[in-house]
């Protein structure tokens, strides 16, 4: 049996290493037995964010927003969307920059919302202000041919 992803529950954090004959849209994290693609964006925190964005090897997008934000509360419906299309290529996440400042300014967030395509625990490509679904799945899979 072949390993081929590491893959992080986004509700206990535990990091699964998938075979490559089981990795699909339905996995179940073998810690807590809930879906690993949960079809919707995974809520980042300080204390989930490094496992999150470091323990996976498929890659993430992180939406770096705040509640205030008129433009990320526009765009996180078609944010939604994305993850639901992409799940199991990409793991969607957000992150509340009012609550984790901190992490936001590790990644010199200046604006929001601002997108962040991580790839093996590390940045691969960035973008800043709102886009609709078919802009995100787009971006995301030029980022993705281009690495």
């Amino acid at each position: 049996m072949t390993f081929s992803r590491k893959v992080t529950c986004p509700y206990c954090g535990a990091v699964d290493r998938v075979p490559a004959e089981q990795y699909n849209d339905a996995l179940q994290c073998g810690s807590c037995g809930r879906a690993m693609f949960a079809a919707l964006p995974v809520e980042l925190t300080g204390g989930n964010f490094d496992e999150t964005v470091g323990g996976s090897d498929i890659p993430v997008l992180v939406d770096f927003w705040a509640p205030w934000c008129g433009p990320c509360k526009a765009m996180a419906p078609g944010y939604e969307q994305a993850a639901l299309a992409m799940e199991s290529r990409v793991k969607f996440a957000k992150l509340n920059t009012d609550d984790e400042q901190s992490i936001a300014q590790q990644y010199d967030i200046r604006s929001i919302p601002t997108m962040i395509l991580f790839r093996d625990g590390q940045e691969a490509a960035r973008h800043s202000g709102a886009m609709m679904a078919g802009d995100i799945e787009r971006w995301v899979t030029e980022q993705m041919d281009t690495a």
